[in-house]
């Protein structure tokens, strides 16, 4: 079992100035990501723009860590390659692609049902935890704002919008699959680290994916233009590091169930900047839809958290397996 900083516990009491910023950091830096590798994607092939941003960030990270330290042991290296596939090269790396044919928008709606995903898996994979009447509410209600999505003209008018909409459902699967494999993996003590490698080893799955199928053939750095370099700098120092950074700060100074909220905030944000600076679409049916999935959310996070304390009287090892099922409900985006 991983150890974690117990989230909500302080180390030094934290500067209201400080709190602030972290917080628009996962808020605004994370829900304009999808923006903003919709604008990377224009000139740079999806896996190689995907692979480029988690070699650079995994780097920048990895030797941070070895600045002040931290170092990976052998029996580290397989469950960090098996966390790379799941989180970069399903998640980002179908993303990515997918963001190619729909709208940005759209794609971080889709993949906001990546806590909805967590607590149906949460169901099934021991130690198993009973969802509450909440969690199985939210579970419907975002399920149906997940089918009005894929009703949309978008994924109906074609065989690629179909199959983007396909993608990104895998992706956020995989990324929720991910997930709770690293509340059970042989993984570092220091998350930073463990952040590290996974980009890392994504970096080379997503690489090595992009020659087979190859995308090389058609990356010609000279054609890449300034909106797209500037985007994938941006995902790299911003959407990687920063956001990151703040992110884990925050489980050590605030609530875990005030730090998930950037899971509601987050696709609100990206659609809302896709309409603003992309002219992406916002029809009634998308706006419906997303509503769907976030009050969906929201009562899985609030049955989720009901589960650690409505029954004092179960074993241990379901209380202790509730706990973490909590916990990782409010890191569904860790590496986003």
């Amino acid at each position: 079992m991983r150890d974690h900083v117990v989230p909500g516990t302080s180390r030094a009491p934290a500067k209201f100035l400080q709190v602030f910023v972290a917080f628009v950091a996962i808020y605004l830096i994370w829900g304009s990501t999808f923006l903003a590798i919709r604008f990377a994607d224009e000139t740079i092939p999806p896996l190689i723009n995907a692979g480029l941003r988690q070699l650079a960030a995994g780097a920048l990270l990895f030797a941070w860590c070895w600045i002040k330290g931290s170092r990976p042991e052998k029996r580290h290296i397989l469950p960090a390659i098996i966390l790379g596939g799941l989180f970069f090269l399903g998640g980002h790396g179908t993303l990515y692609w997918a963001e190619k044919r729909v709208p940005s928008g759209l794609a971080a709606l889709f993949m906001s049902t990546e806590a909805i995903f967590i607590a149906l898996l949460g169901a099934v994979v021991p130690p198993k935890v009973k969802p509450t009447a909440r969690s199985l509410f939210g579970l419907v209600i975002g399920t149906l704002g997940v089918a009005l999505l894929m009703g949309s003209d978008v994924f109906q008018t074609s065989l690629a919008g179909l199959l983007a909409g396909l993608g990104l459902l895998f992706s956020s699967v995989s990324w929720s699959v991910g997930v709770v494999y690293s509340r059970r993996a042989e993984l570092p003590k220091d998350p930073y680290l463990t952040a590290a490698m996974s980009m890392l080893s994504g970096a080379v799955l997503l690489l090595t994916t992009a020659g087979i199928t190859d995308e090389f053939s058609a990356f010609h750095p000279s054609k890449i233009s300034v909106r797209s370099a500037l985007s994938l700098g941006y995902l790299i120092v911003f959407g990687s590091v920063i956001a990151y950074s703040a992110y884990m700060w925050l489980l050590e100074h605030r609530s875990p169930t005030l730090v998930a909220t950037h899971t509601f905030v987050n696709p609100v944000v990206a659609v809302l900047l896709g309409w603003l600076l992309a002219s992406e679409a916002l029809t009634a049916r998308t706006l419906f839809a997303g509503a769907l999935i976030i009050a969906g959310i929201v009562f899985v996070g609030r049955g989720t958290k009901d589960e650690v304390a409505y029954d004092a009287t179960r074993s241990r090892p379901q209380r202790e397996a509730a706990s973490a099922h909590s916990a990782t409900f409010t890191r569904s985006q860790d590496l986003a």
